[in-house]
């Protein structure tokens, strides 16, 4: 295709993408928008998928003709810190079953945007109860399983959902990781294997740097992608839930100068003081996980004690190895709001406070001015298992009006 048909095409899209961008106002009876307090009988104003206006009803003006949408409460749209919805699919059989690969322990080469599948039953589920962003991608398996990617819940391809296609790259320090061809048989041999390949991305970053274009090492997939962990660009997702395994990673992080995300970290309120001092953010385990093996120790309160401590947390839905293959993330919150996160804490985990963790809270997160216009609608409290989500918009595009 020519340069020009290819220039016509994209702007056909973009064109069609803002023809579907619907002027919509949002009115609550109370407003959450996460950026000051809440706003009684509120209004959302969505123009060309981004918000144009916010706050009381009585100080913003709509247009006659404007699409109206009516909600008890409205939220920012749900930020689902850490899942495998897109990779983990609804049938769980080995076709929709993308979320690792165990035929060796080290992947990081592995793409998440060449696996997501937008059009699994599991992505309009959880979009159903409000959720219209999430952090997805290979979930804990090998040592390192892969790439992570950022996608709204809408869109009938990855490249209509995609918001970052490399997000993190996703390491995994418990028991899973070792099972498989090859795999370590300890938490020490994990660390070991992990240090080694790292410095191997050293050595080549450095060779790659210094040497004449002639004598350039060959590009190396793998040890491209660690080079940008090694650079900073891709945070290491590091899966740790023992008090051993967290110490480990923070270890491996002042080594390497890496950034680091821990994941799950049931033990993490063990640890707290080390855990602040490295300045690492920590994406809790589901609330209602398991309490089992490595995860023991966790707790409805983890996130409740670790927030208290001046610790960056968000909530996820984590990776489910049995259908349904997710949980979701609203849920989890309202457990941890009632286990002394407290309301504002426990939504602010599942919107702006896992947008910033995430680094897209320039676009997400919260309802302000210039952001994207996704938003969540509810007949009552979120967190209150009687109420229903009766509405969801995404890019100012309403996606959902089904109450669930």
């Amino acid at each position: 295709m020519k340069s020009s048909s290819i220039l016509a095409a994209l702007a056909l899209a973009i064109a069609s993408s803002f023809a579907s961008a619907q002027e919509i106002a949002i009115y609550g009876e109370t407003v959450h928008t996460m950026a000051g307090a809440p706003i009684k009988n509120g209004v959302v104003l969505i123009k060309a998928g981004k918000i144009t206006a916010v706050g009381p009803e009585s100080g913003i003006t709509v247009a006659a003709g404007t699409k109206t949408l009516r909600a008890k409460v409205v939220t920012p749209g749900l930020i689902d810190a850490h899942t495998a919805v897109g990779f983990s699919g609804l049938l769980n059989q080995p076709h929709d079953q993308d979320q690792f690969d165990r035929t060796e322990p080290m992947q990081p080469e592995l793409r998440a945007i060449d696996a997501y599948n937008a059009r699994d039953p599991l992505v309009a589920w959880v979009r159903g109860f409000g959720v219209t962003t999430i952090h997805t991608g290979h979930a804990a398996g090998p040592t390192i399983s892969g790439q992570t990617m950022i996608a709204k819940t809408r869109g009938e391809t990855v490249d209509e959902a995609v918001m970052v296609p490399a997000a993190m790259v996703a390491a995994h320090l418990g028991t899973s990781a070792r099972s498989g061809p090859k795999a370590p048989g300890t938490r020490a041999k994990s660390l070991a294997l992990l240090r080694a390949e790292l410095t191997r991305a050293v050595e080549y970053r450095n060779k790659r740097a210094s040497a004449a274009a002639a004598d350039k090492p060959e590009l190396n997939l793998r040890l491209e992608t660690l080079t940008g962990v090694l650079d900073g660009k891709l945070p290491l997702l590091v899966t740790a839930d023992s008090h051993q395994e967290i110490v480990a990673a923070l270890h491996l992080q002042q080594e390497f100068g890496l950034r680091l995300v821990l994941d799950s970290a049931a033990d993490a309120h063990l640890v707290r003081d080390a855990i602040k001092a490295a300045r690492v953010p920590v994406l809790v385990h589901p609330t209602m996980t398991r309490v089992a093996g490595e995860r023991r120790n966790a707790s409805f309160t983890t996130a409740a004690a670790l927030r208290e401590s001046g610790i960056p947390i968000a909530l996820q839905s984590g990776f489910e190895d049995y259908v349904p293959k997710t949980r979701v993330v609203l849920f989890e919150a309202a457990i941890a709001a009632a286990n002394g996160l407290t309301f504002d804490r426990a939504l602010g985990s599942i919107t702006i406070d896992a947008a910033r963790i995430l680094g897209i809270d320039a676009r997400v997160g919260s309802l302000e001015i210039g952001k994207d216009g996704d938003v969540a609608l509810y007949d009552g409290d979120p967190f209150e298992y009687t109420t229903h989500c009766v509405g969801v918009a995404i890019d100012g595009v309403v996606v959902s009006d089904q109450p669930r």
